[in-house]
């Protein structure tokens, strides 16, 4: 294991942070309950995690200024102190979508995003003080802050690359779940009640089957946002609501109402044949 990787694993195990993580969670969780607040900062109105879009706006502003600084010389000063300013503005509503994210983790992800959060913190507070020292004309200062407000920016961004490359955080989970593309039968008609609603086997997959009246509506059974159960959340008013995060599915088509979910869950078209129900995969 390389030191980097020992490092991170260290974080993953430093269950002292457990405490003040679970507070934090809860006040951001209590702050994001709104459903249109969560759509947006989850990015379920654009069918992609919002957070990773938004990070490309600070550390591209302050990486040209640090640029800037080092070999831009006096004529590129207004430039850098810009991008200095662009920078703190984009990440105050980068971090909101970066705590939305992080309040649905748990265990190792969860210690890891808490001190991701912080060096991006120290790197915000750090290039807001270099923006002061350079509105003061101490440039000698402000660089400095600039400089080392980037290496905690570098710092926060390499645990943000481990929550989505080695944590999966935020990854589609169902993006490798296909169900069959031919009629299979996977329940008797007479086990599935209207009103009612089953997990099933379809092929290599799961699917949770819900009968209401003569229609019988199919999706995958595991949460695209994290994996949760649906078979173990409430369904109601043609939706089933994941019991982890609270993300919600139209029964129909799969289609996200309610982030944190981003991505749709696999639907599936059923019918009855000789007294047995079939389904297929829904074709775009």
């Amino acid at each position: 294991m390389n030191p980097l990787d020992s490092f991170v694993a260290s974080i993953e195990r430093f269950d002292r942070l457990d405490g003040f993580a679970s507070s934090l969670s809860e006040v951001v969780g209590k702050a994001v309950k709104p459903r249109a607040v969560r759509n947006i900062l989850s990015g379920t109105v654009v069918g992609h995690p919002l957070h990773p879009v938004l990070t490309d706006v600070p550390i591209g502003a302050w990486s040209m200024a640090g640029l800037l600084d080092l070999v831009g010389g006096k004529a590129m000063e207004p430039a850098a102190d810009l991008l200095v300013s662009v920078g703190i503005a984009a990440a105050v509503p980068t971090a909101a979508a970066g705590l939305n994210d992080w309040s649905d983790t748990q265990g190792k992800p969860r210690r890891v995003g808490l001190v991701h959060a912080a060096a991006n913190s120290m790197a915000l507070c750090l290039y807001g003080a270099s923006a002061v020292a350079r509105a003061k004309g101490n440039r000698g200062l402000g660089k400095s802050f600039g400089l080392a407000g980037l290496g905690a920016l570098m710092f926060g961004g390499f645990l943000g690359g481990h929550l989505s490359y080695a944590n999966a955080v935020n990854v589609n989970k169902t993006a490798d779940r296909n169900g069959p593309s031919k009629w299979t039968p996977v329940l008797d008609d007479a086990d599935l009640p209207d009103g009612e609603h089953r997990k099933v086997d379809a092929g290599k997959v799961s699917v949770l089957l819900y009968r209401s009246g003569s229609n019988i509506l199919a999706v995958d059974s595991v949460c695209s946002h994290m994996g949760g159960p649906l078979e173990e959340g409430d369904i109601a008013d043609g939706c089933v609501v994941c019991p982890w995060h609270g993300s919600t599915f139209s029964l129909d088509d799969g289609s996200v109402v309610r982030g944190p979910a981003t991505r749709p869950q696999p639907a599936y078209e059923t019918r009855v044949n000789e007294g047995r129900i079939e389904l297929r995969r829904k074709t775009v």
